[in-house]
């Protein structure tokens, strides 16, 4: 996100008008001119918040400390359709069935760390790894990478829009989710991921690891190839699917959309 990530809610109470500052980042991952300015006229319009990570929160006391901070995690996206089977998903991917498969899932952009996850392949000899989502940087970045390492017939790549009605082919083709940030406050990805039960890998950065619980829905790693690698070769040595799929029906009962609203109202009784 290259902007504030917020939107506001306006709420009556009685016969005053409170206004709900719902944000995902205050501080954006890729900064341009103006950016601290804007977001501190953002926030000194706003009478409270609901953040959707904790270091959002923190990151709003940069520019004021005063002002009430309420947490509601970011809900799950259920809004894709129901899960595939996977034999079917990989089928309409051109993926063999047999293969063992990590998902990178959305926009590539520096900050998101595939480069990341391209040096973890080459440490992880057996994974095969689907790409999925729009490229916003010199791909020939990537390319190197690839070419380094020998990767090409194990990535398999779809880098552009990809519809929404196509997400949940993609998410019901994989094993595992990575998510091998460089930085983060939370991400609508893990949502997605709790909403077809799949197990993930994300790094311990921003919000992430209050998302992701780690050894119960996934793995909380440090954004380093050796770390990722480690996470997904135990995954797949260990068979920690059915476990960790466990985990995630069971954690994703945190994420609903009742409590965001709840939270969001909360300030209207004040």
């Amino acid at each position: 996100m290259s902007g504030i990530g917020a939107a506001d809610c306006a709420i009556f109470s009685g016969n005053t008008l409170k206004i709900t500052g719902l944000v995902d980042n205050i501080i954006p991952h890729e900064k341009r001119f103006g950016d601290r300015m804007f977001a501190r006229y953002f926030v000194g319009a706003c009478d409270d918040f609901v953040v959707m990570s904790h270091s959002v929160g923190e990151d709003i006391g940069l520019f004021n400390r005063s002002k009430p901070v309420r947490f509601a995690p970011h809900p799950v996206y259920d809004n894709y359709g129901s899960s595939m089977k996977k034999t079917d998903a990989r089928q309409q991917l051109n993926i063999p069935a047999d293969v063992k498969l990590a998902l990178f899932f959305g926009f590539i952009r520096k900050y998101k760390g595939l480069d990341l996850l391209l040096e973890a392949m080459a440490k992880s000899p057996d994974i095969h790894v689907l790409i999925a989502g729009e490229c916003y940087e010199d791909w020939n970045f990537y390319q190197k990478i690839i070419d380094k390492h020998r990767l090409a017939n194990r990535l398999h790549l779809h880098v552009d829009f990809i519809p929404a009605e196509q997400v949940r082919v993609f998410f019901s083709a994989a094993d595992l989710v990575v998510q091998p940030y460089r930085s983060a406050t939370q991400s609508g990805i893990s949502q997605i991921a709790y909403h077809f039960e799949q197990p993930m890998v994300v790094t311990r950065v921003g919000g992430l690891p209050e998302i992701v619980t780690d050894g119960v829905s996934g793995y909380v790693v440090e954004p380093e190839p050796n770390a990722i690698a480690a996470a997904m070769n135990d995954f797949f040595a260990n068979h920690r699917d059915v476990t960790f799929q466990e985990g995630v029906r069971s954690e994703k009962q945190r994420f609903s959309w009742e409590y965001l609203g709840n939270q969001l109202l909360d300030n209207a009784a004040e």
